[in-house]
């Protein structure tokens, strides 16, 4: 260790707070770098993302504006949008390295699998809900306001996608988060399971925060491939778990040894 320098470990609590915020720093900078050559594709961008409601509007409708700034203020926001899924890594990267001080040794050379893992499952959410999720949101809410002539606004529909695309995305974290919980001890399998029934109630409770609707139908396009993914996060948990504890028992007695 170089002279001068603290261990992690005894980083006081300011000193992690100053980590914290380093680490935001970077990834916010990241992100920032990023905007710039999103913002010259930003139109494409729009128009793929716009693709879901515009699929089931009627030939040469599109979407509307009612302030003169808004369009320039969209296309800001969907740079920032694709610059967050492209810099992801990294920001999975910095997330690492923030939380890094409190594992194991043995525990940090999971630092590739842990950004090549959340940066899946956290693509893999945003396709979900953009191919899935988002498409089914417009095509039930178009056709229960099928009577009616739509102008729908380019703010209105941004919001949503913002919100179901990360919303989503954040959610497919579960996997990751748990292998991790669980190998610091604090979740188990057994827990898990023992708590399905709560799981299934926060589950619920979390796709009517994300989807628009409060509709069962809805919820439940965004809730069963939460549960799938809390179904395989207790196999994550059963595996990993059993490791740790195996790893433990063998640290204790080569120690008694």
């Amino acid at each position: 260790m170089r002279k001068g320098k603290k261990s992690p470990d005894e980083m006081t609590f300011l000193e992690h707070l100053e980590d914290l915020r380093k680490r935001i720093f970077y990834s916010f900078l990241a992100i920032v770098i990023a905007v710039i050559p999103a913002w010259f594709f930003s139109k494409e961008i729009y128009n793929i993302l716009a693709r879901p409601v515009t699929q089931y509007l009627p030939a040469d409708t599109k979407l509307v504006f009612t302030h003169l700034t808004a369009p320039f203020m969209l296309y800001i926001k969907v740079s920032f949008l694709a610059a967050i899924l492209l810099t992801s890594p990294f920001i999975f990267l910095q997330l690492w390295f923030f939380v890094a001080p409190g594992l194991y040794k043995k525990e940090k050379k999971y630092v590739y699998p842990f950004v090549i893992f959340t940066t899946f499952f956290f693509l893999l959410g945003a396709a979900f809900g953009y191919f899935v999720a988002f498409p089914f949101a417009c095509n039930f809410f178009l056709k229960m306001g099928s009577e009616f002539q739509p102008m729908i606004t380019i703010d209105q529909y941004f919001s949503l996608a913002l919100r179901l695309l990360i919303g989503i995305a954040l959610v497919f974290e579960m996997p990751t988060l748990i292998f991790f919980l669980s190998r610091m001890g604090l979740v188990t399998s057994r827990w898990m399971v023992k708590n399905f029934k709560y799981a299934v109630l926060v589950v619920f409770i979390i796709a009517a925060i994300i989807t628009p609707s409060p509709d069962i139908i809805n919820q439940s396009i965004l809730a069963v491939p939460m549960l799938a993914l809390y179904g395989i996060s207790i196999l994550i948990a059963f595996v990993f778990g059993e490791k740790r504890g195996k790893e433990k028992t063998e640290s204790e007695e080569d120690l008694a040894g």
